[in-house]
């Protein structure tokens, strides 16, 4: 009868079969999946009780799905065993095909291993196919490339109560076989949709990130910008704030058509540049649109790509205008007089000594020693090349060395004017001054003082220096000038300075005398001025006392 009915039965479990592969392929998770196809085992195939036993990580396996029996499926889900011990029962027993039995008379050495199982009782055989309550029966599931071993599935007690036979064999081998696949596109599909929500989480991760700095960037009270890095474009504006086009007072899109390069003084390029470099920070100038310049403080923070190395730079400008306007305030009172605000006594002599180059001795070519010209201002000395680009001391020059800006100090020779120009120091003492502080008082006396200033500075060219040495006693350094022209400034200066000036509600007059002295490269700064004041007092004895008074 068995036989009669088999092409029945074999048609019917095929459609379950053909069912409960659709299931397993349609479950919406990898739990989803284990569990239909342990209950696949059940529903299909004929078996009261079925395990799957998935391989994890570490390659142990873990009872990952059971069927049939809920006592059983409590006692063992969750459950690991090793991978030694199930590789010792996947090599001993039968081999039917891909399946492996272990028949109950060579199991009994199985039962103290770790692998989680469960127990069934029933009567003993009573004939040579009869299913034996300690029979095991495993069916190895492999991954889409068929040689990764991805879980193993345990059937229990057949409901016919029989070992399978060829049929029942195949068709539990087919279905590890599908059950594999579908486990293996599960597991698949589950660590797709981790890596989607991981990448989601990024994603939402950094467009927070990006909109924090968008604000940052945006509302910073100081000037923002991102600029290129590199390249031919290199610090060409990308992107700035509202702060930084209200300092410049340029609007955004404007902003977009310069570099860092186009708005930056021509004096501080070369800070910008070294800036950009190094990623560091400098103040410097920038541009407005209305032509003026403002002080700010640049940073730049070089931003880079691990893999594509510098991109751009997001650069920090902050205002410090009114710290510089400070800055030069507090120089200006330190180099120049509180009252004329003309250059002081220290001023004086750092702009006279730039002009001028010390001594130092040198080896002649006859051994004895002479005087190497030093640059009193750097403390270098300096060079001269002859007409075959050799210096003094021997070496090859270069007609850009770093002291061909020094022009080298000389001055006209003896009483006669043979043409020569140099570096006229004119040193002025006004007559008749101590007589109106006396008389008028201390007011009197400094309107006098800045008005002489006043009238000096006015008397004289741009790029010449009318500084106040002390007291009533000022200097004029006037470059370019041979000896009759200073004698000429002097004959000036002294009657711009005898018309008469208004002190304290009263026309006051003071004479002036003036000595001419000459800068010499191997003077020192103290050393021209105290020739100029020697022939002040010269020429002052010199003229007639009556000329010489004030009042």
């Amino acid at each position: 009868m068995e036989t009669e009915s088999e092409p029945y039965v074999r048609l019917a479990s095929l459609r379950q079969l053909h069912q409960v592969m659709a299931d397993m392929n349609a479950a919406r998770s990898l739990a989803d999946t284990l569990q239909t196809v342990a209950d696949g085992v059940v529903s299909a195939l004929g078996y009261e009780l079925a395990c799957v036993n998935l391989v994890r990580p570490d390659g142990d396996l873990v009872v990952a799905a059971f069927s049939g029996n809920p006592a059983a499926e409590a006692l063992i889900t969750g459950r690991v065993g090793s991978r030694d011990s199930w590789e010792r029962r996947l090599r001993m027993g039968e081999q039917w095909g891909n399946l492996i039995f272990i028949p109950h008379t060579e199991g009994w050495i199985l039962d103290d291993d770790d692998v989680p199982q469960w127990y069934t009782d029933g009567p003993a055989p009573r004939f040579e196919d009869e299913w034996h309550p300690s029979d095991r029966l495993f069916a190895p599931m492999y991954g889409g490339s068929g040689d990764e071993l991805i879980g193993v599935l345990s059937v229990d007690r057949p409901r016919n109560g029989r070992r399978p036979g060829a049929w029942g064999r195949e068709a539990l081998q087919m279905y590890a076989f599908q059950a594999g696949i579908a486990i293996s596109n599960a597991r698949l599909r589950a660590n797709m949709q981790r890596a989607l929500v991981r990448l989601e989480r990024e994603q939402q991760a950094l467009r927070a990130s990006e909109e924090s700095f968008r604000q940052a960037f945006e509302y910073a009270p100081s000037g923002m910008a991102i600029a290129e890095m590199g390249g031919d474009q290199h610090g060409r504006i990308l992107r700035t704030n509202d702060a930084l086009c209200r300092l410049l007072g340029r609007p955004a899109s404007a902003m977009r058509r310069y570099s860092f390069s186009d708005l930056v003084h021509p004096e501080d390029i070369g800070t910008l540049l070294r800036t950009s470099a190094e990623g560091g920070r400098a103040e410097l100038r920038l541009g407005r649109r209305d032509g003026s310049y403002v002080w700010v403080s640049l940073r730049n923070s070089v931003v880079a790509d691990a893999a594509d190395g510098p991109r751009f730079l997001l650069t920090h400008v902050e205002d410090i205008e009114e710290r510089k306007r400070r800055e030069l305030q507090l120089a200006h009172r330190a180099s120049h007089d509180s009252l004329t605000g003309l250059p002081n006594s220290a001023e004086l002599r750092a702009r006279l000594s730039s002009r001028l180059c010390q001594q130092r001795p040198q080896l002649t070519h006859g051994g004895a020693l002479e005087p190497v010209p030093v640059d009193a201002a750097y403390g270098h000395p300096v060079t001269y090349e002859n007409d075959f680009g050799f210096r003094a001391d021997g070496t090859v020059g270069d007609a850009y060395d770093g002291y061909d800006h020094h022009v080298h100090t000389t001055a006209p020779e003896g009483q006669r004017d043979d043409g020569a120009k140099g570096l006229a120091v004119l040193f002025c003492d006004l007559d008749g001054f101590k007589s109106i502080n006396d008389r008028f008082g201390h007011n009197a006396g400094d309107a006098v003082l800045i008005e002489v200033a006043r009238r000096l500075s006015n008397g004289v060219r741009d790029g010449d220096t009318v500084a106040r040495l002390g007291g009533d006693e000022f200097v004029i350094l006037a470059d370019g000038l041979g000896r009759a022209d200073a004698q000429d400034l002097a004959a000036r200066l002294r009657t711009e300075i005898i018309q008469p000036i208004r002190a304290e509600g009263r026309a006051v007059r003071v004479g002036a005398s003036f000595g001419i002295g000459w800068a010499h490269c191997g003077m020192t700064a103290d050393e021209v001025l105290k020739s100029a004041d020697e022939r002040m007092y010269v020429e002052k004895r010199s003229r007639p006392k009556q000329h010489r008074r004030a009042g």
